[in-house]
């Protein structure tokens, strides 16, 4: 299990961007398992929206790329190199996300090539589907 530093030590995210608190399942360029545990000081909670709380969509998928991330970048050969944006597919979001949950992100490296990664993202809120989609990763 990779903890926060140990996931620092890997992707360049820090707070108040950092959206991972664990990997709990890692298979460098093949897959990973996160957790992000949802805080109710977490820096969006006062503006989106107030007296309801919902996390931002962006910030879902956001966290879904840090996974995907870790998972591209902890291969050696991508040691002290970014994975960026590239793509957003089919993403859909089924369910809120509000301070109290645990969003479990899963991703599989569909395809990786020296500079670009695909990957499919599931994103669950004790096991009911939140957020799916296919991301695409630039690696620089």
């Amino acid at each position: 299990m990779l903890d926060r530093q140990a996931i620092m030590a890997i992707i360049p995210h820090r707070d108040p961007f950092l959206l991972l608190d664990r990997v709990t399942e890692l298979e460098s360029g093949v897959s990973a398992i996160g957790e992000l545990d949802v805080r109710p000081d977490a820096f969006w909670v006062p503006g989106h929206f107030p007296g309801h709380p919902v996390m931002p969509g962006v910030l879902i998928v956001e966290a879904m790329a840090q996974l995907g991330a870790v998972a591209l970048l902890s291969l050696p050969e991508n040691q002290g190199r970014l994975a960026l944006f590239a793509g957003i597919d089919k993403v859909r979001f089924k369910r809120q996300v509000v301070p109290g949950d645990t969003l479990t992100m899963r991703i599989t490296i569909t395809k990786a090539r020296a500079s670009i990664g695909f990957g499919e993202a599931r994103a669950e809120v004790n096991g009911e589907l939140a957020c799916s989609g296919t991301l695409m990763f630039a690696i620089s």
